[in-house]
Formats: C-alpha cells, structure tokens, sequence
C-alpha cells in the first residue's frame, strides 16, 4: 500500500521529533545541573516553546527507571536521586542529620499527618509538652516549616512540612505517607490499637486554609527569624 504523506510531511516529523529529542536534553540538563529539585514552572520557562514539560519529564522518568540513578518527582519539581535499592553502596556519614530522638521522630510524624497544626494542638496529641528545641531540630534539618497564623485568639503559628522532607524521605507527594495497614505491617503501630483508630488525610497543597493568614514580616521578627526593621546586626 502506497503511503499518502508527501516528502515534507516526513520532514516536519523529523524536525519535530529532533525538536522533542532537544527539548528533553534541555531538560535532563537543567534538572541534573540544579542542586535542588526543579520546579516545572522553571522547566517550562526555559524549553522551547509550546514544549509539553510534563510529557518530556514522564518520558525521561521512564527512561531512568532501570538506571542506577532515577529522575523522580517531588511535588511539582524533578530531581535525580540514587536507585532506592542501591542507596546502601553510597556513604552519607560526613552529610548525615543527627539522629532524631524519639521525642523529635513524634512531633515530626504528627506535623506530617496532621498539618496545618500549632504547637499546642500537637502537644495536645501527644499529652506532653513539646520543648522549642526539639522544634529547632526539625526546622534546621530543613524537614519544617512555619506555614502562617491560626486566626484563632493569640494567633498560634501553624506549623507543615517541606519539600526537602518529602526527598529525604522519598515521597512525590504528602499522599505516599503510609497508612494504617503499611504502618501495621511495619511495625511501627501495636496490634491492640483501639478499634476506631484512624490516620488522618495529609493537606495536599501548601495553600493556606480558611483559618490561616500568611505570615508577615512583623510575624517573623516577632519570632526571632529576622532582625527588627530599623536596626542592624554587629
């Protein structure tokens, strides 16, 4: 059977598919070349335009799969990262967070799981009081974050999590924490729970909600992340 396309209906898919070849490489590039995961809005400022960035990255995904280095996803950004089954053969000890306490390993599962949440309320959970240090911890791990302010009397900070503790702990997405059965089978939960336990859903978005405002420049100086406005530092 003859084929009906012309001779330049072979060039324009020729010059389209090198197209697709080049933007992929552009892409491979910028997200190997970045310290950090890379956003798709980045992506997409810096392909070629009318470019299908999320086509291109689940292409180049799938072509990693079987490497010893994977292109994986965290959030809306791309990042490559050591094979999970091979992250035995490569030394961290000189970058390697402190061990948490257990104390720490409490309040940061509890942040996870149940973000947007203040202090209080995670102290509430816990029946413990939560000391600032062990807050500091977590934030210098980089693995939390200050969201906004509960518009609540006294105005509590809310507190979530952050990209760097989604690719630490190789999740795309709050969505792929563990549930009741994955916890069980771990471990990691008793056999005698009560019968109406549950795990609550994560936020899926660091979009404020109803009951938060954003934080402020006045917030942070009042919470001693920056210096008062009018003064400077020796």
């Amino acid at each position: 059977m003859i084929d009906p396309r012309s001779e330049e209906d072979f060039e324009d898919e020729g010059r389209d598919l090198q197209a697709e070849i080049e933007a992929e490489r552009i892409a491979e590039a910028l997200v190997f070349a970045s310290s950090q995961p890379v956003p798709e809005a980045f992506l997409f400022e810096r392909l070629p335009r009318g470019a299908d960035v999320r086509a291109i990255m689940l292409r180049l995904k799938e072509q990693y799969a079987p490497r010893g280095v994977n292109l994986v996803q965290i959030e809306g950004a791309w990042a490559f990262r050591t094979a999970a089954d091979l992250s035995f053969v490569i030394r961290r000890d000189d970058n390697e967070v402190k061990k948490l306490s257990r104390a720490a390993l409490e309040v940061l599962a509890i942040i996870a799981y149940h973000q947007p949440v203040t202090r209080a309320e995670i102290e509430d959970i816990r029946g413990v009081q939560t000391s600032r240090g062990t807050l500091d911890v977590l934030m210098e791990a980089g693995w939390v974050r200050f969201r906004g302010r509960r518009r609540t009397p006294g105005r509590p900070v809310t507190l979530g999590t952050t990209r760097d503790f989604l690719d630490h702990f190789g999740l795309e997405e709050l969505r792929d924490l563990p549930g009741l059965e994955e916890l069980k089978g771990a471990g990691l939960l008793s056999g005698r729970i009560p019968a109406n336990f549950n795990i609550p859903s994560p936020l899926m978005n660091d979009e404020l909600t109803e009951d938060e405002d954003p934080i402020t420049q006045m917030d942070l100086e009042e919470l001693g992340l920056l210096a008062p406005r009018g003064t400077s530092e020796d």
